[in-house]
């Protein structure tokens, strides 16, 4: 039996007179054993009764306060259907079970399910969107490399991902092929990272003969600049002028901006400097700092302390320090640790982004381009005034964190949406630092749904949300069910809404895991 609930027209209200301490709950009938049941939004107030339409032609009981909820039985005239397909959109719960009776309230104790569409499964004739490789010259010598879905989709809206620092394009794969059925979709890659890298040397190579040879195969090792690179330095600021051309050139519109990581700070830095290019940002555990060195135009004076400020070519102490450190982080097993590290479901089949990282790594410029990253200044803005700025000028924003991320720790998350209290958060788990890749089903349905309520002027609700008005709402739980592979999976959101206090949330994030220490000594 299943009862789907998704902002259909009314067509059954459950009362919700029973409470206890003063809390609204509500609890599911099974209405019928052998077929599904459009139920729309459980709004209701009226205590003691459960009431459906005259559409629906069922049966309804008056029930006691206190007392049990008795069966109601459907009417064998009426006629099912999935109102997934009636309404239009995937913002629904699902309650499962055949005789079970499950449980919804208000309070933080009591979780509902909500059913979400998976993946497209190509291998039963499922139809996922086509993605195409492409290269983009920016500027001479330099060649963005971008992956692109759905163009065909010519009304909808461009989403425009941007990557974590050492992936690209691909690691955006679930997404292209998926969300890409119904949006036009970009993935590109920053300049010095991914299939970005320089096609050709960025420095000019001593001709000694006795170089040793993988001297002369590591470019950007070598004794002075080309002309090209004089200026070159993969830095906050490169990428973000490197998407804003993109946007301006390639997409040629506003666009919904998603980013991971490093590619949630840029997303936030280029919105921050080009609001009339963004109609909305969502952080997928954004980095919320970059950079160790001093900006130039900030701070002139702290700048010119250090001498160099990844620019090519490296200088000889950075060649020695860069050559110790790429042959530690390049190695196959530093690699693999690192992604154990960095999902929190080790069941997730990463192969693929595992030797597509490896891959890059062989690249002639990974090296130098790696060291040029880490020792570029920061960006002119930080991360809380990219927030601020954004907020100045009303660009949405939208979080969606996985809860156990061992690097961008949940605290971060909560500290952003302190500042910007009207965005809504969504918290994942389990589920670590890449939740794209780790449960694109639940990120692309959260992604649909949030863009859905953003196009409609917040006529639809946003997803997990019964109705517009939820967002007030300070935590809401639902657990996430989706069918991977032929498997049902599962996995817990929460949302926080615009009353929700971040400080009451760290504190008990800090008990929680003091508490745990405790136990354990």
């Amino acid at each position: 039996m299943e009862v789907l609930s998704y902002l259909s027209p009314t067509s059954c209200y459950l009362g919700n007179s029973w409470s206890k301490q003063g809390g609204t709950s509500l609890k599911l009938l099974p209405f019928c054993r052998n077929r599904r049941i459009l139920c729309s939004r459980i709004a209701d107030r009226r205590g003691g009764f459960i009431v459906l339409s005259k559409k629906c032609r069922v049966f309804a009981k008056s029930i006691d306060q206190g007392h049990d909820i008795k069966l109601v039985k459907s009417h064998n005239e009426y006629k099912f259907h999935d109102s997934r397909v009636s309404s239009g959109n995937y913002n629904g719960y699902v309650f499962n079970g055949e005789d079970e009776v499950e449980s919804v309230s208000g309070s933080e104790g009591s979780v509902s399910s909500v059913l979400i569409p998976g993946l497209p499964e190509e291998s039963k004739g499922e139809n996922s969107a086509s993605v195409s490789s492409c290269f983009w010259e920016w500027k001479p010598k330099f060649t963005v490399h971008y992956e692109k879905a759905g163009c065909e989709n010519v009304n909808a809206p461009p989403v425009l991902f941007l990557p974590g620092f050492g992936v690209g394009s691909f690691h955006y794969e679930k997404q292209l092929k998926d969300l890409g059925r119904d949006y036009r979709v970009w993935a590109i890659d920053f300049l010095g990272q991914g299939f970005s890298l320089p096609n050709e040397d960025p420095t000019l190579q001593s001709k000694l003969e006795n170089m040793p040879e993988d001297k002369n195969s590591m470019w950007g090792f070598g004794e002075d600049t080309e002309p090209w690179a004089k200026e070159l330095v993969y830095s906050m600021d490169l990428w973000r002028d490197q998407v804003q051309y993109f946007v301006e050139e390639v997409i040629g519109e506003p666009v919904y901006i998603v980013g991971n990581s490093l590619g949630g700070y840029v997303a936030l830095y280029f919105a921050a400097n080009n609001p009339q290019l963004v109609k909305g940002v969502t952080l997928l555990n954004a980095t919320p700092f970059w950079g160790f060195l001093p900006n130039p135009v900030k701070s002139p004076r702290l700048a010119k302390i250090f001498p160099w400020a990844g620019t090519f070519p490296l200088p000889a102490n950075v060649r020695k320090l860069t050559e110790a450190i790429w042959q530690k982080i390049s190695d196959p097993g530093s690699i693999a640790e690192i992604l154990k590290q960095v999902y929190a479901d080790h069941s997730i089949n990463i192969d693929k982004v595992f030797s597509r990282i490896l891959e890059i790594t062989q690249h002639p410029a990974a090296a130098a381009s790696f060291a040029s990253i880490m020792c570029a200044p920061r960006g002119k803005l930080t991360f809380g005034e990219t927030l601020s700025r954004c907020q100045t000028n009303n660009v949405p924003i939208c979080l969606m964190y996985g809860k156990e991320d061992p690097w961008v720790r949940p605290m971060w998350g909560f500290q952003i949406k302190r500042q910007v209290p009207e965005a809504p958060y969504y918290e994942i788990s389990p589920a670590g630092h890449c939740p794209h890749d780790e449960v694109p089903e639940v990120v692309n349905f959260l992604l649909r749904g949030w863009i859905k309520n953003l196009e409609s002027q917040n006529s639809v609700a946003l997803p997990l949300l019964d109705d517009t008005q939820g967002v007030l709402e300070s935590n809401i739980a639902r657990d996430v069910k989706f069918m991977r592979e032929g498997s049902k999976k599962a996995v817990k959101v929460r949302f926080l809404g615009s009353q929700f206090m971040p400080w009451e949330r760290i504190i008990s994030y800090v008990n929680t895991h003091l508490g745990k220490l405790k136990l354990k000594s």
